[in-house]
């Protein structure tokens, strides 16, 4: 048998198929892992190189991203992202950075954080920022980390976070995990309902969670008056990034008067989304808000950049270092790129582009709520049942047309939703075969549009057991599709 060895002599892969593992192996295993977690056998598919590199490049080819079609998933923000944000955190001075070196020999990460920081201040209209938190859903729980440490410093014990039914779907076990108690808030025609929040609100009122637009695409005009109704009951206004996509340069967060905001540099600055990371979820806060902000804070003394441990009321740290540094490098090359007018102009585009789908969308589903939107918009497929059909099917048969699926059955106020974001990087050609698609399965036979898809490499998924039976390893893998 042979291994190849890393650095320290530390075996890494074993060559072959159904063989022991060696007893010199064995024993330097021992001292590394609990013997209940060894494998007495390794069971790997012995192949050649070539047989490998063809597997791993046909999967790449089956596979469905941002690089090779439209991704209109709503909320999500799935849109192309500029390579030359790839090339510049690749570099060997951002790849090789090493979170344990002292502070003194990444000044340069430093101060790129720091800068990002600022400019993440002015495009979310706050006065401080952490880049600590690793995603969007990480940035809403550091969030009510702070609200709660707010009420604790005004010696006040608060136990409920309100949100409005047309939340983003991470808010309330973001809040339920910090350990409030969440009330939800049925909308009036598809915003915030001034009478309802007046009612709900009260002295137990920690937070109102909101985005703006929202996850309809529709503007919360009213705004202005929710954060009074809900800062005149004593709580917070929290400001889910999601869709900030929609209002970069025309307004901000802080201009509507939102107390705390977490960004989404993984959806709006240029990280590839989805498949579970990476991601970046800061925070930006008011300055009354700022002392709580987790440690360690990227302080500027002269020349020199620190990193701050000395906060007292921080809630101290939400993850390891100082946050994902290659998606935060990301961000900063993009806003660095495109400036001020340049993002305003992506809103603009995504703004444009999701009018112009809807428009020519409209006429085959039902749309409800109003008719002007923002970045992105939702359908109601209940039409399609009057064809012995679902949404599900209905976006099942797009992958057979070269397009990825919107999100589907959400947000739930709406009866078979389908909610769609085309993003400003989709060009008019594309969107106008999107809106052809769709009129083309309409008009097919049920049957077809139910048994789809076609044409993909595997046919309609059973995402359920996907979700709650995962496959572990080649062998489980194989013992199960044995058995279908």
């Amino acid at each position: 048998m042979r291994y190849h060895q890393a650095i320290h002599d530390v075996p890494l892969i074993f060559e072959g198929c159904n063989e022991a593992v060696p007893q010199d192996i064995e024993s330097e295993l021992d001292g590394l892992l609990p013997r209940n977690l060894q494998r007495a056998r390794l069971d790997l598919p012995d192949l050649p190189e070539r047989e490998v590199v063809k597997h791993f490049v046909n999967l790449s080819q089956m596979n469905f991203g941002v690089d090779n079609g439209m991704y209109p998933l709503g909320s999500c923000t799935m849109k192309y992202n500029p390579k030359i944000c790839d090339d510049i955190s690749s570099l060997e001075t951002v790849a090789n950075m090493h979170p344990l070196q002292d502070a003194s020999t990444m000044q340069g990460a430093l101060a790129l954080m720091f800068e990002l920081e600022g400019m993440l201040c002015e495009i979310g209209g706050v006065d401080a920022v952490t880049l600590q938190p690793a995603a969007g859903a990480h940035g809403e729980f550091t969030g009510m980390h702070i609200v709660r440490a707010f009420h604790e410093s005004k010696g006040e014990e608060r136990h409920e976070v309100v949100l409005p039914d047309t939340a983003h779907g991470t808010n309330p076990a973001s809040a339920a995990m910090v350990g409030y108690d969440v009330l939800d808030l049925p909308s009036k025609d598809g915003c915030v309902d001034l009478e309802a929040l007046n009612a709900a609100v009260s002295d137990d009122t920690a937070a109102f969670m909101l985005t703006n637009p929202n996850t309809l695409g529709l503007f919360e005009k009213e705004v202005r008056e929710i954060a009074g109704v809900v800062h005149d009951a004593g709580a917070l206004l929290y400001y889910d990034g999601a869709n900030l996509n929609a209002i970069m340069g025309k307004t901000s967060p802080g201009k509507m008067d939102f107390d705390i905001v977490h960004f989404n540099p993984h959806k709006t600055f240029a990280t590839p989304h989805g498949g579970g990371g990476p991601g970046a979820g800061p925070v930006g806060v008011k300055k009354d808000l700022e002392r709580f902000l987790p440690v360690p804070r990227i302080v500027r003394n002269e020349e020199r950049f620190e990193l701050d441990y000395d906060r007292p009321d921080s809630i101290g740290k939400v993850k390891v270092f100082y946050g994902n540094f290659a998606v935060l490098v990301r961000a900063y090359v993009y806003i660095k790129m495109h400036g001020g007018k340049g993002l305003e102009r992506v809103s603009e585009l995504a703004v444009l582009n999701s009018n112009y789908l809807k428009q020519g969308l409209t006429e085959m589903f039902d749309m409800p709520y109003g008719d002007l939107r923002k970045h992105e918009f939702v359908l109601s497929g209940k039409k399609l049942k009057e064809r012995g059909l679902r949404t599900m099917d209905f976006a099942k048969r797009l992958l057979d047309y070269g397009f990825h699926a919107p999100t589907v059955y959400f947000p739930l106020i709406v009866e078979e939703a389908l909610m769609i974001e085309p993003t400003e990087t989709e060009t008019k050609d594309t969107l106008d075969a999107f809106i052809e698609a769709c009129g083309r399965i309409l008009s097919e036979s049920p049957d077809i549009v139910r048994s789809a898809p076609h044409n993909t490499a595997r046919r309609r998924i059973d995402e359920v057991r996907a979700a709650r039976d995962m496959i572990l390893s080649w062998r489980s893998y194989r013992e199960k599709t044995q058995s279908i």
